[in-house]
């Protein structure tokens, strides 16, 4: 098995066709077929199913490109972190963010990098803070903003902010006779929550909050999708809580309630998490300055206009 061996099985994964690949790789079509089959050889096994349409993997080839994804990051990562130590500001960076996030912060992200790293590249990805723990340990991503994240010896977490959590509510609710401002902590039972299912952060703190003062999460429908959640609040479908910046970057923000949680408030840590398997190098260290000063900003600059 070597890298080239590797790097051309995923180009047909990911392509669905050894045709589509080739061309991508500008390699002969029986070059390529030839080394994808001396890796089934070596590892005693298929890993394409071949049809009319293409190929499409079995469930080794499936096994094999997670690994193989998180081998080529490595060792892209050790060219790289070679080039880092002659010039400490150039590579290609990527970040691991909550979907929750993803909207509000992406964009003055790649601002800043622009700016203050330009010799550098950010790509970013999304996923629940729990997937991007695993993506850290398999290469996937160099840091990730995570919330509610645990402690663990293959972790390094720098805490970044407390972030508020809110009751989102239907316009409708304004025009109630007994409408309130703020919502107790304890109150969130009587709301039928669409919320994301486990092992969302959200879902996972209102869960342990409400265990505090001993009553249960009352759920209208699992939702992953945060818009959606703020659409069918909108729509009257239900009640959610989430951070104002999720809301505030939604297309619906002014068509919400807004309530803040109170007796006690209910909050979610947002930290920065890196492998303690790798070594940071001078880019990393200032990708995380740069990504610990524009959250911050982006977050308050929300929860001061709102």
């Amino acid at each position: 098995m070597d890298l080239k061996q590797l790097e051309y099985f995923r180009h047909v994964a990911e392509l669905g066709s050894f045709t589509r690949a080739a061309a991508f790789l500008s390699v002969v079509q029986p070059a390529l077929s030839r080394q994808v089959r001396q890796l089934e050889v070596e590892l005693g096994q298929s890993l394409f199913d071949r049809n009319g349409r293409g190929v499409v993997l079995t469930d080794a080839g499936t096994r094999l490109l997670e690994h193989t994804r998180g081998i080529l990051m490595q060792v892209g990562r050790a060219r790289q972190e070679l080039e880092d130590q002659r010039n400490g500001d150039s590579g290609h960076f990527v970040l691991g963010l909550p979907p929750s996030l993803g909207r509000s912060v992406t964009v003055p992200l790649v601002q800043a990098f622009g700016r203050r790293l330009p010799n550098a590249s950010l790509a970013t990805v999304e996923g629940l803070s729990a997937y991007m723990l695993e993506w850290l340990s398999v290469g996937r991503v160099d840091c990730a903003l995570v919330y509610n994240a645990p402690a663990s010896p293959s972790v390094e977490l720098q805490p970044l902010l407390d972030e508020p959590l809110y009751l989102i509510a239907p316009l409708a609710d304004k025009s109630r006779r007994k409408a309130r401002k703020t919502i107790a902590l304890a109150e969130l039972a009587d709301f039928p929550l669409i919320i994301p299912s486990r092992p969302h952060s959200i879902r996972m703190s209102v869960e342990n909050a409400l265990a505090g003062v001993e009553v249960k999460i009352k759920i209208a429908h699992e939702i992953e999708c945060i818009p959606a959640v703020v659409d069918l609040v909108r729509q009257g479908h239900g009640y959610a809580v989430l951070p104002l910046n999720a809301v505030k970057s939604s297309p619906w923000a002014e068509e919400v309630l807004i309530k803040p949680i109170v007796a006690p408030g209910l909050t979610s840590s947002l930290s920065i998490a890196m492998s303690t398997q790798r070594p940071k190098s001078p880019l990393m260290r200032k990708a995380i300055a740069v990504i610990r000063d524009i959250v911050r900003q982006e977050i308050r600059s929300v929860e001061i206009a709102a």
